[in-house]
């Protein structure tokens, strides 16, 4: 009950002073900053929650598919490939420096920069000998955090020509209340997305309270049923829901060097960002999108924080979750292959050198 209370004043504070998504945002940070504050009082999100929230984002990504997107998608699957591949080298150079500069093993920071995949990685540093888990774990959620308040600062700057007033709009155009016509068919697309969430659970597909109702409302808007947009409240509540949670992983008081881990995190965020919004022009020149639209695709944060900003900047919404969704699943596919293959030969060249 506290978490709650205190995220929703959160939210309702980072709406009064114009915050891009306050409901997300402002729930994150004042959850995190409250549990470092009041030591006391037990602070708990339940997961459920938070898979409810991821339910509802799911529902609303897949209503942005339809065929001649798809089609459209298709075009780019070279491009996916492509900016995927330069990205995660990027995401190696950036963890290289940073092993030197800090003298942390190569392979603890390489996973903690893995762009995006946050539970994969961790879940594959556990199984990994010589990894350390809480260096990992503090890299992937601290570059979460700052990409939360990144991202979007970024996105709504001079330098990409959006105000928040668009955003606003987008929003308000959204509902802001029921439609008798959501209910035709919302219990339909309600059944599926939770049947698919936990069916993706249970084979431990990659987020799966995310891409299980994602593909669900995909397949039902291509079979015919008529999708609805959820009003602006639901929406607002999924973010809550989310950044909640978010705002209880981090635990700094776990690390040992607080303030040069920090820096380091600081420096690896910023990097991953910089890397990403040079990319992004590439795909620019590339594709006939919008630099909002291709700096959200290659954005190193996660499909359902990169689906809360296009929506209030009316991005292109499935062309940013292909980009997102296909990163995803190339990082749960690939990568932990490449990394075990990597970490044996840094492993070898040491036996050597010795």
């Amino acid at each position: 009950m506290t978490t709650c209370v205190i995220a929703v004043l959160g939210g309702f504070f980072f709406q009064l002073i114009h915050m891009p998504i306050p409901w997300l945002l402002g729930s994150m940070v004042f959850v995190l900053i409250g549990s470092k504050i009041f030591r006391g009082v037990t602070f708990y999100w339940p997961a459920q929650i938070r898979n409810t929230g991821m339910i509802i984002i799911g529902y609303t990504l897949g209503l942005s598919f339809t065929a001649s997107t798809l089609v459209q998608i298709g075009r780019q699957l070279p491009s996916m490939v492509l900016f995927t591949a330069l990205l995660l080298l990027c995401a190696g150079g950036i963890a290289f420096i940073i092993s030197l500069l800090s003298k942390i093993p190569f392979p603890t920071v390489l996973m903690g920069s893995i762009p995006g995949g946050l539970s994969q990685i961790v879940s594959l540093a556990e199984e990994m000998k010589g990894i350390d888990l809480t260096i990992v774990t503090f890299l992937q959620v601290s570059r979460l955090i700052m990409i939360m308040f990144f991202v979007p600062l970024l996105v709504f700057s001079p330098l990409f020509h959006v105000t928040l007033n668009d955003g606003a709009a987008v929003a308000a155009a959204a509902g802001s209340g029921w439609d008798p016509a959501l209910l035709q068919h919302i219990w339909l697309f309600a059944v599926v997305c939770v049947l698919l969430a936990l069916i993706g659970q249970k084979i431990k597909f990659p987020t799966a309270f995310l891409l299980g109702p994602m593909i669900g409302t995909v397949l039902l808007n291509l079979s015919g049923y008529t999708g609805h947009s959820l009003p602006t409240f639901v929406l607002d509540l999924s973010q809550l829901m989310m950044g909640s949670y978010i705002g209880l992983l981090l635990k700094p008081e776990n690390l040992k060097n607080k303030l040069k881990m920090v820096s380091l995190a600081l420096l690896n965020g910023v990097a991953l960002i910089g890397c990403s919004i040079l990319l992004s022009l590439l795909l620019t020149r590339m594709h006939d999108i919008t630099v909002v639209t291709s700096f959200l695709s290659l954005s190193p944060g996660g499909m359902d924080q990169m689906a809360f900003i296009a929506k209030e900047v009316n991005g292109d919404l499935s062309v940013i979750t292909c980009y997102q969704l296909f990163r995803t699943l190339f990082i749960f596919f690939a990568v932990p292959p490449l990394l075990r293959l990597i970490f044996r030969s840094v492993l070898k060249e040491k036996r050597t050198a010795q």
